[in-house]
């Protein structure tokens, strides 16, 4: 049994995570501000002797005795890391700092969750883990863009500096239960827009393509990178190479849901992708990984969640 604090432990990826390492018979501490976070999604969990759930923001030192870190702190829809982007940078840089500080005491492994967003709007395709990124450094995205890539050379600086033993993991587009419903993110938009019979907002022309995971299969990624050997720290792209236009993934939702919304068109925000795909190359190589799980799948667990909340509201 290992004792891992999980930074956004009540956040969509986070509750996910704290799940399956209770299940796989760990200690675990959810550290969580509730900027984005939700007590409901880890409220389950309560009753287990082996769970422990604090209220803390990252950009505040914290002390205590673990095995190993996973440090998920930070909104990642637009809508959230945008209503604040100073603060959004500031969980990124000195929730870095401060966890890295705390591993570094403590002797313990940290994984950092970090972005397909370190691509910006990518000029390669698909995107491989040398390629260096083509981000706007004062964009509306940049708060959490460049947030993120500081936190990654910080990551890498304490392991040359400090031999802190971290990992690196590169998130592309993730779904499932637990999402936000008013996140902004594609996903739990269409599906929200859906079930409630709005009009379907796509942003642009729809032809602009996305990488869907379910949340599971992300999960999965975590943990094998973690177990990975010592010398190998990332960063590893954890995402699913299957490509979908935005207008591909509305008339999917539509067709789950029996909806008759309209799709709706409206002009795409600055600095927005038009493309973006992981290459796994690396992560089937260093951690025996791809995603299992079809979008159509996924989308249907998605989906049901989505429904039993809204009659819950």
């Amino acid at each position: 049994m290992k004792r891992i604090l999980i930074t956004g432990g009540a956040g969509f990826v986070g509750s996910h995570l704290c799940n399956r390492l209770l299940n796989d018979g760990h200690e675990v501490i959810s550290l969580d501000n509730y900027f984005t976070g939700s007590k409901r999604n880890i409220v389950h969990l309560m009753d287990n002797p082996y769970f422990e759930v604090i209220r803390h923001d990252v950009t505040m030192p914290f002390f205590i005795e673990v095995d190993e870190i996973y440090n998920l702190a930070c909104p990642a829809s637009p809508i959230h890391y945008q209503y604040n982007p100073i603060k959004t940078v500031k969980t990124s840089v000195m929730g870095a700092v401060n966890m890295l500080g705390l591993a570094k005491r403590i002797k313990a492994k940290i994984l950092q969750a970090s972005t397909s967003e370190v691509y910006g709007d990518p000029l390669v395709h698909p995107q491989k883990e040398d390629y260096w990124g083509h981000v706007n450094p004062i964009g509306k995205r940049s708060c959490y863009d460049e947030g993120k890539r500081v936190a990654e050379t910080l990551f890498v600086s304490y392991r040359e500096q400090n031999n802190v033993r971290i990992k690196i993991a590169r998130i592309f587009n993730t779904y499932g239960p637990n999402m936000h419903p008013n996140d902004g993110r594609v996903v739990s938009n269409f599906i929200v827009q859906a079930l409630k019979g709005e009009d379907i907002t796509i942003y642009g022309d729809g032809k602009q393509t996305r990488s869907f995971q379910y949340v599971d299969d992300l999960i999965e990624g975590f943990i094998r990178l973690m177990d990975t050997r010592e010398e190998f720290i990332g960063p590893v792209n954890l995402g699913n190479p299957g490509e979908f236009t935005i207008l591909e993934l509305a008339e999917k939702v539509l067709e789950l849901t029996g909806s008759k919304s309209k799709l709706v068109f409206k002009p795409l925000p600055s600095d927005d992708p038009l493309q973006r795909q992981p290459d796994i190359t690396l992560a089937k190589k260093e951690l025996g990984w791809e995603p299992k799980i079809p979008l159509e799948k996924g989308l249907v667990k998605t989906i049901n969640y989505f429904d039993q909340l809204l009659s819950e509201l």
